[in-house]
């Protein structure tokens, strides 16, 4: 427990001033009683990755035979290196993907709060499209987008 005079000393301090003068204890709880459910949904998202896995661990059949333990692909017998090199055109359309992806990331939450940014956030916005558009005009022109 902090003593009084320690938190009168501390109530005294300039940036002290402007907060009400609330024990530093209770403060402290209501911190974390703001923040369980938080501590809730994390326990939750936890329990329905780890629940199915340890019951289908604990509860499936095990009948290995020889074809269930064999390579499969995509109904085929496993052919080739697994580690052979990909095109570089893979990871680039991976990477474009991502990028305008990412795009409705910033769009949503903008559209929500689109009546409280007002005009400045409309403009904003735009010049982030225009900046996107341009970017998706110069892949296009360039071929990234061509697969031959």
């Amino acid at each position: 427990m902090v003593a009084s005079t320690q938190l009168s000393a501390l109530y005294s301090m300039r940036w002290m001033r402007g907060f009400a003068r609330v024990p530093l204890i209770k403060l402290g709880v209501v911190m974390v009683e703001q923040y369980f459910p938080i501590l809730i949904f994390i326990i939750l998202g936890v329990l329905c990755g780890v629940v199915p896995i340890t019951l289908g661990t604990y509860l499936a059949p095990r009948r290995p035979n020889v074809q269930k333990n064999s390579p499969y692909e995509c109904g085929f017998e496993a052919f080739g290196n697994a580690r052979m090199k990909f095109d570089v055109r893979f990871y680039l359309i991976a990477i474009l993907f991502i990028i305008f992806d990412l795009e409705m990331v910033f769009l949503f939450p903008w559209a929500v709060t689109f009546n409280k940014i007002g005009w400045a956030g409309f403009y904003a916005m735009g010049v982030f499209l225009a900046l996107l558009v341009v970017g998706f005009i110069y892949e296009w022109k360039k071929g990234a987008l061509q697969w031959e």
